[in-house]
């Protein structure tokens, strides 16, 4: 049996990453990666809970958060390709000309 602390230090630190790639990251798509695994270390966070807590109710949340996660994926990468063939790049500085 795994302690509950190193699944928690486990998801910090995938939290942290996201955070860190989202901040200092100027690429969209790597951006999107990022929110995905921070999405994917409270994800973790859930499912470990709801095991702990012998209650499935986190793990019926995490089912329906990967669910509109894929959406969202689908949905951004389908905006990025649109961007990708107007401004020949995914750089987020880029995007700031789209506006007029």
């Amino acid at each position: 049996m795994i302690p509950i602390d190193n699944y928690i230090w486990l998801s910090t630190v995938l939290f942290s990453i996201g955070v860190l790639g989202v901040l200092y990251r100027r690429n969209a798509i790597i951006v999107f990666a990022c929110i995905e695994l921070m999405l994917n270390a409270v994800n973790l966070l859930l499912v470990v809970f709801s095991n702990q807590l012998n209650d499935p109710t986190g793990q019926v949340f995490v089912f329906f958060i990967m669910a509109v996660a894929a959406a969202e994926v689908a949905v951004g990468l389908a905006i990025l390709v649109m961007i990708y063939r107007k401004t020949k790049s995914v750089d987020i500085d880029i995007l700031n000309q789209l506006k007029g």
